[in-house]
């Protein structure tokens, strides 16, 4: 499964959070693999999307930055596998 993973830094531990980063690349813990990740610099903010098929991973990776910034975690679709919900939903419409 796919995630779409959102974090964002408190002004006060942007330093804290570049050391850690710095030294530790943010290495995702094992059973997570991370796809991609994008940082906003100078807004303090990012997120990335890995996929795993537990979730335990991606729990213990927001726990693990969790005193330095606040992390969301949304599941993720790709098109593929929302077209067919979506076809099904709009076959339910009335217009």
């Amino acid at each position: 499964m796919l995630f779409i993973i959102h974090w964002t830094i408190a002004p006060e531990n942007r330093n804290a959070a570049m050391a850690r980063f710095a030294k530790t690349g943010g290495a995702a813990p094992a059973g997570l693999k991370v796809l991609g990740r994008w940082h906003a610099v100078g807004q303090l903010l990012g997120f990335a999307v890995a996929e795993s098929d537990d979730l335990n991973p991606v729990l213990q990776w927001t726990l693990d930055w969790s005193d330095l910034m606040q992390m969301q975690v949304y599941p993720a679709l790709t098109d593929e596998q929302t077209a067919p919900m979506l076809m099904a939903a709009v076959s339910k419409m009335t217009i």
